[in-house]
This record gives C-alpha cells, sequence and structure tokens, in this order.
C-alpha cells in the first residue's frame, strides 16, 4: 500500500508506522507500538551481545614450577573471565628436561581445576598434546556459579620478604655498638709537674 494509508491505518488502530527495511524495493514499514518495539529491539540485541560474548576464548598459562603467587594471579585472571561467561582455556607448558616428569604437571592442572571448581567445569579430560596439556573450562549457569569478589589478601610471599628485611635492619643496628667498643682507647698523658721536667733535660745535658 501507500504510505500515506498505511499512515492513515496506524492512526486509526492508536499505533505508529516504523520503517524496518529503507533499503529494500519497497521499503518495509511495520504498524506496530514504538515504544514496545524498542524494547524488544533493544531486549535482542542484548541477547545477541550475550551469546558473541560467550563465545569468546580467553587463555591462561600455566608451568610446572609455578610460583604460589603467580598460581594465585592466573586463578583470579580465570575466574575473572568465567565470571563475565568467556571460556578460558588452560595451556601448562613443558620446558626442556620437564618433559621427563609429565605427572608433575598434571598434578597442577588437577589441583587448578579443584579450585575453580566453583566458577567452572572442563569440557573434557586434559590431554597432553606434544610439549603441552590443553584444555577448555565452560562457566557454570550463574545460578550455580560462585560469586567473583577480586583479589583476595596480600600474597604471603610479600608478607614474608617484608619480615626479613625488618629483621636485616634491626641486626644492623645492633653491630654498631660493638663497632664502637672494639675502638683502641688512647692511654691519657701524665702529666708532671715543672721540677720533674727540668731535672729530666738536666739529665740529657753533659755537664
Amino acid at each position: 500500500m501507500s504510505s500515506q494509508e498505511a499512515v492513515a491505518l496506524a492512526k486509526r488502530y492508536g499505533v505508529d508506522l516504523v520503517e524496518i527495511a529503507a533499503t529494500a524495493k519497497p521499503p518495509v514499514c511495520r504498524i506496530v507500538d514504538y515504544g514496545k518495539y524498542q524494547y524488544e529491539q533493544s531486549k535482542k540485541q542484548k541477547e545477541q551481545k550475550k551469546h558473541q560474548h560467550s563465545n569468546k576464548l580467553k587463555e591462561v598459562q600455566l608451568s610446572p614450577v609455578i610460583d604460589p603467587h603467580d598460581y594465585g594471579y592466573k586463578l583470579d585472571r580465570a575466574k575473572q573471565f568465567l565470571s563475565e561467561d568467556m571460556k578460558v582455556k588452560v595451556s601448562l607448558r613443558f620446558k626442556g628436561r620437564q618433559m621427563a616428569h609429565t605427572e608433575v604437571g598434571f598434578e597442577v592442572v588437577k589441583n587448578f581445576i579443584k579450585d575453580i571448581e566453583t566458577f567452572a567445569q572442563p569440557d573434557s579430560k586434559p590431554k597432553l598434546v606434544g610439549r603441552a596439556i590443553n584444555f577448555v573450562l565452560s562457566p557454570l549457569p550463574k545460578n550455580k556459579r560462585a560469586k567473583y569478589e577480586g583479589k583476595g589478601e596480600k600474597p604471603q610471599d610479600d608478607a614474608d620478604s617484608e619480615g626479613l628485611d625488618h629483621d636485616a635492619s634491626e641486626g644492623k643496628d645492633n653491630q654498631e655498638p660493638h663497632k664502637e667498643e672494639e675502638a683502641p682507647r688512647k692511654k691519657p698523658v701524665k702529666q708532671g709537674s715543672a721540677r720533674d721536667f727540668t731535672n729530666s733535660v738536666l739529665e740529657d745535658i753533659d755537664l
């Protein structure tokens, strides 16, 4: 129908004439409540963004000899990604002679899965491919997933290092008084009378 007829029809029902596809020939329009149409469109866009976001795959790399502080950081990053409905690929790489003890790497992976079980579950069992153990974590549903609260307390190794620095400075302070005691003391000069001085000079002179 013509645009004039479409506008008249929309007014008759007390709704709006909304253009859906302007580039089509002829252009496509709908007679709808514009407020309701906007709400439906925004809801549809949110669902699309959510679906695209969940398809993102982040990666976290581990090591068979990973430091506890580094391990905690990688675990926290994985929880952050999972809380945003992203999948996480976990890779543990072996270097050099570490391949002779792959069981150590599998133990690290086992602990990682256990520590993150409230946020995700692995899609399949971890497998050794080449020189790396790989597996993918999928986030749990929101109603079953733990709440991400960010990083926790200060790592223990940082606290220990501060304690060592403090003890070392105390040791230096305690050693300073000993150095002063070890310094040689000057013997006081015994002062004699003027008479003694004169006698000593006369003894040195041959009369």
